[in-house]
């Protein structure tokens, strides 16, 4: 059996590695001294793929490539098999899934002698309420992964994961809920911890509820953008004197993290000069066709994604478009960025009030609200908790880093 093993955390937005051993676990750096990894490909259009903050640079400086990011997603879409052309290349999103498992390989391979066993986190759902869909997503990264060299390979929900963690800081056993708002997916776990439980390969007796919805970061990126940023793009603005609108897809693709590239087409830049040629707000067209021919799209949501973050702090956020539209900097505001996100938060309550019944336990049976996952940060979110569970201490670790070392642990109850 192995001395060494390990746990991956493949994020939609960033992804991590951890090594057990001994009955620890720790996350081993990706990317330099970073612990963490954007999961985020760019693909020169004459030259190599690079990874993480490389890639993003890339991007940043105007090399000509192509950037992807938010790639966990495609899993379980038809957007798995598809194509991307990069130059003269025409490449699966699977494909580039591999390369990037392929770069965690070799970051992991520099640290140890062999390949260790290795647990690889999930979302409880990959995909909603479509269980065919889930089961081929989880097919596809275990492919993936024994296609890079990975040969003891098992799986573990995420929010499992950080309760695994949490109870490595934990000298009493307690009913924790595990709340991890991921970049792509929300999961929600009840868990029994404690002493006695750890260590345990087989935790299913202490599951009391397990659940989760394909709802994350970028999900908020995506309506932030929507409500602030595509209105002044021509998003939901007139065309030929009132008797028109401009179609929605071009904005809800520029919007979404994993489609942003589906626009970088001859056509799209036909069908936006032609209809330029319509619109009541020409100006804001123009804005528009420069972001998608100058490929600043990526760009866009980072910096939606940067005034979000901001939001958790202030009430108020500059949105640094000038340079990428040609237009303003406008103001991002958390009031309106939270009724923007008010369908998905709606989801994360019941979600939560369904896992208490679920589990058949009042709010105060419950002793620690564990929130982890990059997302989890917003105070909306916190309040949402609060309003669910009143009384309840929230406890918060790692927000990047427990998953992976829950995994690790994981994997070393499993195969150690």
């Amino acid at each position: 059996m192995p001395d060494l093993t390990c746990g991956i955390d493949f994020g939609t937005s960033n992804s991590t590695i951890a090594i057990a051993s001994g009955g620890k676990a720790r996350l081993i750096p990706l990317e330099g001294e970073h612990l963490t990894i954007p999961s985020a490909v760019f693909w020169e259009t004459d030259g190599p793929a690079l990874f993480g903050r490389e890639g993003i640079a890339a991007y940043v400086d105007g090399i000509d490539g192509r950037l992807m990011r938010g790639l966990k997603s495609t899993l379980g879409s038809d957007l798995i098999n598809e194509r991307t052309r990069i130059g003269r290349r025409a490449v699966s999103f699977r494909d580039v899934l591999a390369r990037f498992f392929m770069h965690l390989k070799a970051r992991l391979d520099a640290r140890t002698d062999a390949t260790p066993a290795v647990v690889l986190g999930r979302p409880v759902h990959f995909v909603d309420d479509d269980p065919a869909a889930d089961a081929n997503a989880q097919s596809v990264l275990e492919d993936i992964a024994k296609a890079v060299g990975f040969r003891e390979i098992a799986f573990q929900y995420e929010p499992i994961a950080a309760a695994l963690q949490y109870e490595s800081t934990v000298g009493h056993e307690e009913y924790v809920l595990i709340t991890d708002i991921g970049g792509g997916t929300s999961d929600f776990s009840i868990v029994r911890v404690g002493p006695a439980c750890a260590g345990r390969a087989d935790r299913a007796d202490d599951i009391l509820a397990n659940d989760g919805i394909r709802v994350g970061g970028t999900d908020f990126d995506r309506l932030l953008s929507l409500a602030e940023v595509m209105p002044h793009l021509g998003f939901k603005s007139t065309t030929g004197g009132g008797r028109g609108i401009m179609p929605r897809h071009y904005y809800l693709d520029l919007a979404t993290w994993h489609r942003i590239n589906m626009l970088y087409t001859q056509r799209t830049a036909s069908d936006l000069k032609a209809l330029r040629a319509e619109a009541d707000h020409p100006e804001q067209i123009d804005r528009l066709i420069r972001v998608v021919a100058t490929h600043a799209g990526h760009n866009l949501a980072m910096a939606v994604e940067a005034a979000k973050i901001a939001l958790s702090e202030a009430d108020i956020a500059r949105l640094e478009l000038a340079a990428l539209t040609g237009g303003p900097n406008p103001l991002a505001r958390r009031e309106v960025f939270e009724t923007a996100i008010a369908a998905p938060l709606d989801r994360i309550t019941a979600t939560l009030r369904g896992l208490l019944a679920q589990a058949g336990l009042r709010p105060d049976a419950i002793g620690t609200v564990f929130m982890t996952g990059g997302s989890s940060g917003l105070p909306v979110l916190r309040r949402i908790v609060g309003d669910v569970l009143p009384g309840v201490p929230i406890a918060t670790g790692d927000m990047l880093g427990s998953v992976g070392t829950g995994l690790a642990l994981d994997a070393a109850a499993k195969f150690g």
